[in-house]
């Protein structure tokens, strides 16, 4: 008998059976309205689920909604194709993830932003008002006429949350400050306008805001580009977005979408992931404020230092920051 040849042989056998179980794992992604490359909300999942599939080589598969009836459609196709786990981004997906995950029972469903309490369902949300708080803190130390602006995308209790923090971290800083804030629309349509988006912040610099914040998704570019057109400053949200106008973007606030969509498919794969609700801030590393070369040179050192102190009394909860209460 040739053992040398039957060794040969076991390795390649081994090998092929550890590249089946390689591509045994299926993670999918659903995104919100506004698209993978909105360069803030989805495309930070994107590159969560591409870091995955990038350290791990296994591809993933990825839809992105145009219209509200693709979602359950699109999710119970993932599902029947034999989808490990469905991570569904955004708020609109709780109901769509709600009816399917009933149907799939043994698939595993992680929705961001939004909560559904069903025994195969993670439900991942973040305090956003945490990072604004920040942000508010950044524009109030930034502003040269005392008034500074926000714009929403879709008017919804998250958008507010992200408001209400960015007002009481500029507050903080200057109680006196006038915070002027427009919401794009109240529908999904209102993530991706950036031309009603440049409209807004134009508007409010006309009143005198020299510093505004977008929580708008795409929607939010066309505010960036307006206020880099007036020789102004902007804020950035979701991911950071920094790079977008450097010199003009005084900082972004971050949340790590693409963390919790990572460590969904990470712990889905490997056996550690757990339904239920989860909840990240900025001890948990969830959210932030960005710093890095292209924004150096207008946050300055005493202002960030200023926001670590913050960030710092935040965690240790010395600062409460409030939870928008929806009327």
């Amino acid at each position: 008998m040739n053992f040398r040849h039957l060794g040969r042989t076991w390795l390649i056998m081994l090998a092929a059976t550890a590249a089946t179980f390689a591509k045994e794992f299926q993670p999918a992604i659903v995104y919100d309205f506004g698209g993978k490359f909105d360069r803030s909300f989805n495309q930070s999942a994107s590159e969560g689920a591409a870091k995955f599939s990038k350290e791990t080589g296994i591809a993933f598969r990825e839809f992105e909604i145009t219209n509200a009836a693709q979602r359950e459609q699109i999710m119970a196709q993932l599902a029947k194709r034999g989808s490990d786990i469905i991570v569904a981004i955004g708020f609109t997906q709780a109901s769509a993830v709600e009816k399917v995950a009933k149907q799939f029972p043994a698939v595993k469903f992680t929705v961001v932003d939004a909560v559904v309490d069903l025994p195969n369902v993670q439900s991942i949300n973040f305090r956003e008002q945490e990072s604004s708080y920040l942000c508010g803190m950044a524009a109030a130390l930034a502003t040269r006429t005392g008034k500074i602006g926000f714009v929403g995308g879709m008017d919804i209790p998250l958008i507010r949350k992200f408001a209400l923090g960015y007002v009481e971290g500029a507050r903080h800083v200057k109680p006196g400050i006038e915070v002027i804030q427009n919401m794009t629309g109240t529908t999904p349509a209102a993530w991706a306008d950036s031309t009603r988006g440049a409209e807004l912040a134009k508007s409010q610099f006309g009143r005198g805001v020299d510093v505004v914040f977008h929580a708008a998704g795409a929607t939010g570019l066309g505010v960036m580009q307006a206020a880099t057109d007036a020789g102004l400053l902007s804020i950035g949200c979701d991911s950071n977005q920094d790079y977008l106008h450097p010199g003009s973007v005084l900082t972004s606030a971050l949340k790590r979408v693409d963390v919790a969509v990572y460590k969904a498919f990470q712990n889905a794969r490997n056996g550690t992931w757990k339904a239920g609700r989860l909840e990240l801030g900025l001890a948990e590393d969830g959210v932030d404020y960005s710093y890095d070369e292209f924004n150096r040179r207008i946050l300055t050192p005493a202002m960030k230092q200023r926001l670590d102190e913050a960030k710092a009394e935040i965690v240790g909860g010395k600062i409460k920051v409030s939870e928008y209460q929806a009327e």
